[in-house]
Order: C-alpha cells, then sequence, then structure tokens
C-alpha cells in the first residue's frame, strides 16, 4: 500500500497537467479563522473569514490561549462554508493547504492539525505555506495580469520586509525592520490615544481628520540603506502624547494620529522609492514589472496613496491587494500554495508549525 507522502507526491505529478485544480486552504496564523478554495492561484471561488475581533477587544490585544481555543471551535465551520459557497464537497478539490508560519504557535498547529487530518482522511495533497508569501501572493489574487520579477513591500503587524519576487516562491531579501514592526508601531500609538483594537485601521480612520504636519517627529536611522526601524519613532510618539497630558493640555488625537501615520509612510515609502531609484535601468529595460504592496498595513490609506505618487514618480506600475485581500485570509494562502504545489512541494504528515517562519 502506497504511503500517504508517495501518494501526494504522485498526485501532484498528475496536476501539474489539470487545466483547473482547485485548492481548499486555511488560514489561522494569528486572530482570525479563514477558509477559502482557490482555482489555478488566481480565481477565488470562495472566501470566508471568521474574526477574532470581538473576543480580544476587551483586553486591547490579541491573547494566543484565546486564539487558538477559538480556532479550534471555528476551523470546522469555515471549512464546511467555504466549500458551500465554491458549490464543492472536499472529495471535489484537488489538494489542500495551510499556513504553517510565521505566527503564534498554538493558533498555527490548530489550522496545521486541522488540515493534516483533512488531507489524510480525503487522500488529498497537502502544501504548508509561509504566511508572508501568502501576503505577496494576494496580489495574484486581485491582478492576473501579474508575473514575477516585480518589487514588494510586505508591511504588517509582525513584518516590515523589502523583497524580490524572483519567481513564484523565489524571494531575495533587500531589506527589513530592525526592531519593531510598522503595524505594530501603529497598535502601541492607537493604544496610547486610547483607540480600542484593533488600532491600526482605528489610527488610519482617525488620521483622516487630522493634520499631519500638527507634529514633528524624527526621522529613522538604520544601518542598513533598506532597513527599517519604528522602535525610535513609536518612543518619540508615546513621549509627545506623555509630554502634553503631563502639561495638562488636551489631546488633538487627530492631528497626533495623523502625524504618526505620516511619519510611517513617509519611513516605507522613502527607503522603497531608493530602491526604485537604484533599479531603474531593470525598470526601464523592462526585467522587473511592477512593485507590489502586501499585508495589513497595505490597507492602510495614506501608504497607499504615498506609494501611488512614488510609483507614479518612479514611471512603474503599482499593484495592490484589494482592501479585504490585505488582511489574512484563506485565499492568499491557497493562492500561494498553488505555484508550490506545481512544483511538486507537498507536505509529510510530519508538517509541524513553525512560528519563527522567515520567508528568505
Amino acid at each position: 500500500m502506497m504511503n500517504y507522502e508517495a501518494m501526494s507526491r504522485e498526485r501532484a505529478a498528475e496536476l501539474a497537467g489539470k487545466d483547473k485544480v482547485r485548492i481548499l486552504a486555511l488560514e489561522t496564523s494569528c486572530d482570525e479563522t479563514a477558509a477559502a478554495v482557490i482555482e489555478n492561484g488566481r480565481v477565488i471561488l470562495s472566501n470566508v473569514v471568521f474574526s477574532q475581533i470581538d473576543l480580544h477587544e476587551l483586553y486591547g490585544g490579541v491573547v494566543p490561549e484565546i486564539a487558538s481555543r477559538a480556532h479550534m471551535e471555528a476551523c470546522d465551520r469555515v471549512v464546511d462554508q467555504a466549500l458551500k459557497e465554491a458549490g464543492m464537497a472536499l472529495e471535489d478539490v484537488d489538494a489542500l493547504a495551510v499556513t504553517k508560519g510565521p505566527g503564534l504557535v498554538g493558533a498555527l498547529l490548530t489550522g496545521v492539525n486541522c488540515m493534516k487530518g483533512l488531507a489524510f482522511g480525503a487522500g488529498k495533497p497537502l502544501v504548508g505555506v509561509n504566511h508572508i508569501e501568502g501576503h505577496v501572493s494576494a496580489n495574484y489574487l486581485t491582478h492576473p495580469d501579474l508575473e514575477p520579477p516585480f518589487l514588494c513591500l510586505v508591511v504588517s503587524g509582525g513584518h516590515s520586509h523589502l523583497v524580490e519576487v524572483e519567481d513564484y516562491g523565489v524571494y531575495r531579501l533587500l531589506g527589513q525592520t530592525v526592531d519593531d514592526a510598522a503595524g505594530e508601531a501603529f497598535d502601541k500609538a492607537a493604544r496610547v490615544l486610547g483607540l480600542p483594537y484593533p488600532g491600526g485601521p482605528r489610527i488610519d480612520a482617525l488620521s483622516e481628520e487630522g493634520n499631519p504636519e500638527a507634529f514633528t517627529l524624527p526621522r529613522p536611522k538604520t544601518a542598513g540603506e533598506f532597513d527599517y526601524s519604528f522602535s525610535g519613532l513609536k518612543t518619540a510618539f508615546i513621549n509627545t502624547v506623555h509630554g502634553l497630558e503631563q502639561r495638562g493640555e488636551p489631546l488633538p488625537k487627530a492631528d497626533l494620529a495623523a502625524s504618526f501615520r505620516g511619519a510611517v509612510c513617509r519611513e516605507l515609502t522613502e527607503k522603497a522609492e531608493k530602491l526604485l531609484k537604484r533599479e531603474a535601468a531593470r525598470i526601464q529595460s523592462g526585467e522587473l514589472k511592477a512593485f507590489a504592496l502586501a499585508g495589513g498595513v497595505s490597507a492602510n490609506r495614506e501608504l497607499r496613496r504615498q506609494a501611488g505618487e512614488m510609483c507614479r514618480r518612479q514611471g512603474v506600475k503599482l499593484y495592490m491587494p484589494t482592501v479585504p485581500l490585505c488582511t489574512d485570509n484563506g485565499a492568499m494562502i491557497g493562492s500561494a500554495a498553488y505555484y508550490r504545489l506545481m512544483r511538486g512541494e507537498v507536505a509529510g504528515l510530519n508538517l509541524n508549525a513553525e512560528p519563527a517562519l522567515r520567508l528568505v
């Protein structure tokens, strides 16, 4: 009798020649239980997201144990709903995919074990997916014309990366945060202003009412030309707020939020524009085809505006996921999994959670 891994490799080889390959994918890296059915890495047949925001809002952030328990309760529901919305049964899909890292270890384990059981029981190949690669791949769902190689700025609660996407699943790291990520800085700034969880979207909304020039914040400096640093910027913002409070002055929250948002987005786009200038010859020759945003913070309105202006100046096409695909979702995991599956990269039953998994 053929073992599961050998069967998976054989099925994956057969799928490489199939016209329509449909993957059922599950994402449980943090506080969203999300499932989707994706066709050929580009077409969304269903996309279901169960958010845990209400569960964590009381605590001002994600509580890992609560997140894991909520995933356990929701996994079956979202998988069933994703199949139902796609008009399919489990036996109709060609393969399964799941986020293996990075993320919260308990949350990841819940998803990994759920999909290992389903894949083994259904006799389907399983693909383990890097969560950050999933964010990059969200662009393939929004823009069917996008193909590597291209440059990408990945910005989320735990990650800030500048990468070159050399091919599907092949990345070259050009810059990254040396301390805090941009999304984490937004969340901390929101907490200081008394805004509820999740902080990033609240800062973004409040900033639309404020003056981004009201407060001057420092420009971070890093040793790496394309590296980021947000720890000092965050501390300077906190000190500004505390200074106003200690002097008994009212907090102009909208102005503070707008000033902080502007400073973070400037830092992100100035390093990215420096990279675009360095790669100008490859862009003009068509060797590098585009610049893309990815990750939860790519939903930020100011970042999208600044990235648009930057790309217009540098003569390169900008790709961004639709806002619902910026945050964690199963569709992006299914998209990333497709290209891995086409190369025969399937997981065995020893697939495990990798909470500190790196993209490169």
